[in-house]
This record gives structure tokens, C-alpha cells and sequence, in this order.
């Protein structure tokens, strides 16, 4: 099967965004899950966010540059990067020093953006791989 670079780039830009939506239920559907089965609470209380962030960042920065190197926008990068920091601040600072909703509201804005970046970079590697093509045809 031959793979492409930017076929690689737009896989884990696609998985970068199901991480982001993963993510969002986490911080929306947890504190209902506890509410409606306390039993469950030992079971989900674990501190998700790192292990979600030991996926999400390597994944993000991978794609990122990927997709840097193909379309050169440079702002796909700089957007991912505030994602993944709000992300990172939502996961441990806030999530650890000042409480639930600060957690959430980091976490959620982190997810937004950095599904929107890497939407946005899987469209910007796209619309280049199409212009290399018409060039080439054109050539």
C-alpha cells in the first residue's frame, strides 16, 4: 500500500480530532456518570488528562509539522500550539491547583482550538496536494 506523507498527515490530523471530541465527552460526561453510578467513581476519578495528553501532544505535533512542511502555514502550528497549552495548563495546573470548572474551561477551549487547527491543516494539506497535482498536469 503506498502511503503518502500528506495521506499520513490527514490520518492524524482525523485522529487528532476524534482525540479532541474524546476529550470534550470526558470533561461533559463525567461528572453525570458520577452522579448517576457512584460505584463507578473509584473506576473513572483516574487523572485522564495525562494519559489522554500522552497521545494527543506526540499525535498533534506530528501532524502539525507533517502538514507544515507540505502547505507552510505557519499559524496551523502557532493554533495547535495554544491548543495543546491550554490542554496541558487544563490537565495538570488547573486541573491539580484550582479546581473542576477552571479544568474544564481550559480543557474544553483546548479541545475547540485544536480540533479547528487540525481541521484546518488537514484542508491547507489538501488543497496543496490537489495544487501539486495541477501543476504537475499542467507541467
Amino acid at each position: 500500500m503506498d502511503r503518502r506523507p500528506t495521506d499520513t498527515a490527514n490520518l492524524l490530523d482525523r485522529a487528532a480530532i476524534m482525540l479532541s471530541g474524546l476529550c470534550m465527552l470526558h470533561c461533559l460526561a463525567l461528572p453525570i456518570v458520577l452522579i448517576a453510578v457512584p460505584m463507578l467513581e473509584p473506576i473513572v476519578s483516574g487523572h485522564f488528562h495525562l494519559q489522554m495528553l500522552a497521545i494527543v501532544v506526540p499525535v498533534s505535533t506530528v501532524a502539525f509539522a507533517i502538514g507544515l512542511l507540505r502547505h507552510r502555514h505557519p499559524g496551523m502550528l502557532a493554533w495547535g500550539v495554544v491548543g495543546m497549552l491550554l490542554l496541558l495548563i487544563g490537565g495538570t495546573w488547573a486541573h491539580n491547583e484550582v479546581g473542576i470548572v477552571a479544568d474544564r474551561a481550559f480543557t474544553i477551549s483546548g479541545a475547540l482550538i485544536l480540533a479547528a487547527a487540525h481541521y484546518t491543516n488537514s484542508r491547507l494539506t489538501k488543497q496543496h496536494r490537489r495544487a501539486v497535482k495541477r501543476q504537475a498536469a499542467e507541467a
